[in-house]
């Protein structure tokens, strides 16, 4: 199979979807790899060390899409990139798309079969292309939190972990899944005063137990919400439904009953964000004001730390990828269903039922697409 990466071109994306090792592995497989020229400059990989991993440089993007049975990225085809994709085209990448109606409409046309990273599954019913990406999110949003916080960037002027004899700064974290944990394990690993708050009591217990007495649990219904949100210095939105668009859990009412400069950071925000308020930033203009709350809702956190998200990432798409090559995509998803769950639109369909529902669309099964 042809396999193509190309250079990110979404705001402050230097992530790129293929490593000179992921290229070495395909090629070994006996797979052709084309990677535009300057795709992996962003984490240190030169066009050299491509090519003697058994990659082609392509000078444009153009002509890898034109050219490529398969493309592998890190987010979502920009417009330009949408316009180049072509019928029975393999993307594989994250799509993000139930928030996204411009971008599904545009693949929908395309009549590509379009795999997204964050829907793939596994026998946990995990997410495990999605699980290190929230990880490092999980752990920046509270680097992002506690910048946003210093008074010169609009915060209240609030250290996390306070100093002796001065009190740290309450932290609560919103759904205690991947992002959540990783984002109290860093709040509370700098001395602050985290509540993690989940609706599944066999979350709450897991937490519990690793935390003890360094972060409190806390059921999160309405009230419990509203009250941990209006003490807080700072809010970490890590809510997710897989596929589907983020629920609106704190309210624009909401910044109402919190302390002037306060935070919220939506790492939520690729699925459409979790405060009603949240609308996507970029690492170039990363905040915004609204009620004297601060607002960091940037919607490729991992982005900024390029090199460790890149390898990360690889680390568990490549498997995907080398079996899609190897076996044609039909052929690896009837072999594997929780790399059929990934399957998102396909010849002009919506094949993720969550994705469809959000976005009123017709649902086609992804079973469908195998027959």
């Amino acid at each position: 199979m042809i396999v193509g990466t190309v250079r990110e071109i979404k705001n402050h994306e230097y992530r790129v979807g293929l490593t000179p090792e992921s290229v070495h592995e395909l090629a070994a497989h006996g797979h052709e790899v084309l990677v535009e020229s300057g795709a992996g400059e962003g984490i240190g990989a030169h066009d050299a060390l491509y090519e003697r991993a058994g990659a082609r440089i392509v000078p444009a993007a153009a002509d890898i899409f034109a050219t490529a049975e398969m493309i592998v990225k890190v987010k979502e085809p920009q417009t330009d990139e949408r316009a180049m994709l072509r019928s029975g085209q393999i993307l594989y990448t994250y799509l993000h798309l139930a928030p996204d109606p411009e971008q599904t409409r545009d693949l929908i046309a395309s009549g590509a079969t379009c795999i997204a990273y964050e829907t793939v599954t596994d026998d946990s019913g995990g997410l495990p292309l999605l699980k290190p990406m929230s990880q490092v999110a999980g752990r920046m949003s509270i680097q992002a939190g506690a910048t946003a916080l210093e008074k010169a960037n609009g915060g209240r002027g609030v250290l996390l972990g306070g100093v002796p004899g001065v009190l740290p700064a309450k932290v609560a974290v919103i759904g205690g899944g991947v992002v959540g944990f990783n984002a109290a394990q860093m709040a509370a690993g700098l001395g602050a005063d985290v509540t993690i708050l989940d609706r599944d009591p066999q979350a709450l217990e897991r937490l519990g137990m690793y935390f003890e007495a360094r972060a409190k649990t806390r059921f999160s219904n309405r009230a419990n919400l509203a009250e941990c949100v209006a003490e807080a210095d700072l809010v970490i939105g890590a809510v997710l439904i897989p596929g589907a668009a983020a629920p609106k859990l704190v309210t624009s009412e909401m910044l109402g009953t919190m302390k002037k400069g306060a935070v919220l950071v939506d790492v939520a925000i690729d699925q459409g964000g979790c405060f009603e308020t949240s609308h996507a930033t970029t690492h170039a203009a990363p905040t915004y004001i609204v009620d004297g709350i601060v607002h960091y809702c940037v919607a490729n956190m991992p982005g900024a730390v390029a090199r460790t998200s890149t390898y990360a990432l690889n680390n568990v798409t490549l498997p995907h990828a080398l079996r899609i090559a190897d076996l044609g995509w039909q052929e690896a998803m009837r072999r594997d269903p929780h790399l059929l769950a990934g399957l998102n639109v396909w010849d002009g369909k919506v094949t993720y039922q969550a994705v469809a529902e959000d976005l009123g669309l017709p649902y086609t099964p992804a079973r469908e697409a195998l027959a």
